[in-house]
């Protein structure tokens, strides 16, 4: 009950923000720009996709290299398994090829979808985790903990927060 909970105050939280999502022209340009042929329904569905994916493995146990939820994930194999299953898209492996395979954005332009890195082991881009809105993300934290939502705003995320990247679809 408790997870059902956190679920529907996640994805509250989620449409919440994709209704007030940068405005159309930023948008509409920014699609124009790098020539996709999507509408700006189609991005909010697939951010939406991601996200509701992403919230479906919460609660699943945290293993290193893991890359199935039936079995355990860890961060970047979480990010990787959300991104196939919702989008079909295909990351690397690691936390730090993801952030090579991605599009560097200024974390004031981050919109549910796109991936969030942090240095928790004394090296850039050793974590990743997607941001679902509002300043939450959701992610495979270490060993012994589960999938779950943080608020980018406390200080131990606020302090290691290395960046945001977008992943961009090639047409």
């Amino acid at each position: 009950m408790r997870r059902f909970a956190a679920l529907l105050i996640v994805t509250s939280s989620l449409l919440a923000t994709l209704a007030q999502a940068a405005p159309s022209t930023a948008l509409d340009d920014w699609l124009a720009q790098n020539q996709f042929s999507n509408s700006r329904q189609r991005i909010q569905s697939m951010a939406s996709e991601l996200a509701l994916s992403a919230l479906g493995m919460l609660g699943v146990p945290y293993k290193w290299g893991g890359n199935s939820a039936k079995t355990g994930l860890d961060c970047s194999g979480f990010v990787k398994a959300v991104f196939n299953q919702a989008a079909g898209v295909e990351l690397p492996r690691r936390a730090a090829e993801q952030a090579q395979a991605t599009q560097t954005i200024d974390p004031t332009e981050l919109q549910p979808g796109d991936l969030v890195f942090f240095n928790t082991m004394r090296r850039s881009f050793s974590h990743v985790g997607i941001y679902i809105g509002d300043n939450r993300f959701i992610h495979a934290p270490r060993t012994g903990a589960v999938v779950r939502v943080e608020n980018m705003n406390q200080n131990y995320w606020q302090s290691r927060f290395n960046g945001a990247r977008r992943v961009v679809a090639s047409n």
